[in-house]
């Protein structure tokens, strides 16, 4: 059974910080690019970050130099740690596992979102 599980999230200020964590069950990190996307009401959803099982990180312009990506293999959890927030970042957050095949053995696996929230 994999589950993916956001929290971390809340109301911060602007240029505030805070950390999301994703913890993923059922989830083998050799196997699975994970990522983070964010959905803002009205908006697509779109991604924020992306690190490969050998951790290879990928961000979006949007969050380049302020969102940082990281796994932590023991306990099968993805982070991401934003910092300089900006009211623009207000969505929700989702954590995503991807194992990267098409078709029959494509596996793609979504948290239940958390929200963050960039005000003063």
């Amino acid at each position: 059974q994999v589950q993916l599980v956001e929290s971390g999230g809340g109301l911060v200020q602007p240029g505030g910080s805070l950390r999301l964590s994703c913890a993923a069950s059922g989830i083998d990190f050799r196997i699975y690019t994970m990522g983070w996307y964010r959905q803002a009401p009205g908006k697509q959803r779109e991604l924020v970050a992306t690190i490969t099982s050998g951790g290879t990180t990928n961000y979006a312009d949007s969050v380049k130099g302020r969102f940082t990506i990281s796994g932590d293999n023991a306990k099968n959890t993805v982070y991401l740690q934003i910092n300089s927030l900006e009211p623009e970042d207000t969505a929700v957050y989702y954590c995503n596992a991807n194992n990267l095949l098409s078709g029959y053995y494509a596996r793609r696996y979504w948290g239940q979102g958390i929200q963050v929230t960039v005000s003063s």
